[in-house]
């Protein structure tokens, strides 16, 4: 036996690697996940957002509040509170109901704007203490009605004639004076009050 390694195998020969050619060109920007590819064109977008603000405008215009009644001022007399700076105010005026359905009082409050410019706001005195007014301010009777109160129910179509009595730290030059007077009438069951004049 011979010390001498045996000898290895000559190496096989290397095949040749196969060439891979791409199927086609890949580029991320073509995905189908874009915006380009889910929406639809933007003029068409445009066209129906235009198309449903013109619906939701028009049913916001026809469905907008109203105020349910109206009327006016009739006739107004003051007089001086002795020794307080103020005037006590009998307001009679006429309200309709112009809806279809009963207008049911809540709140009547006048507002008062001087000639310069300051206001005055005062709730409506309580129904029952018109006649004492009248028995101390006998000038506040002149051209009255019976009272005009909260809780007071009017149908519809209806109207009714009433007065209030509201009071004013102003003196009587003041308001004889003044710039306007408004009487606000808040019905329970609406968001606008009707305004009188």
């Amino acid at each position: 036996m011979s010390d001498q390694p045996a000898p290895l195998p000559p190496p096989a020969p290397a095949s040749p690697e196969p060439a891979i050619e791409p199927a086609s060109e890949f580029h991320i920007g073509e995905e189908f996940g874009t915006a380009k590819r889910n929406l639809p064109p933007a003029g068409i977008v445009l066209i129906c957002i235009a198309a449903v603000a013109v619906i939701v405008g028009i049913f916001a215009f026809t469905q907008r509040p109203k105020p349910q009644g109206a009327g006016a001022i009739d006739f107004v007399a003051a007089a001086d509170v002795p020794g307080q700076n103020m005037i006590m105010a009998a307001i009679t005026m006429t309200l309709r109901n112009t809806a279809d359905k009963p207008l049911w009082i809540h709140t009547l409050k006048a507002t008062l704007t001087t000639s310069d410019d300051k206001t005055f706001d005062d709730e409506a005195a309580s129904a029952v203490d018109l006649d004492r007014y009248f028995q101390a301010f006998p000038v506040l009777k002149e051209g009255s009605e019976p009272p005009l109160s909260p809780e007071t129910k009017l149908r519809a179509g209806t109207e009714q004639r009433g007065t209030i009595i509201v009071g004013f730290k102003v003196t009587k030059e003041a308001f004889d004076q003044r710039k306007s007077l408004i009487v606000k009438i808040q019905p329970y069951d609406q968001v606008l009050p009707v305004v009188l004049k």
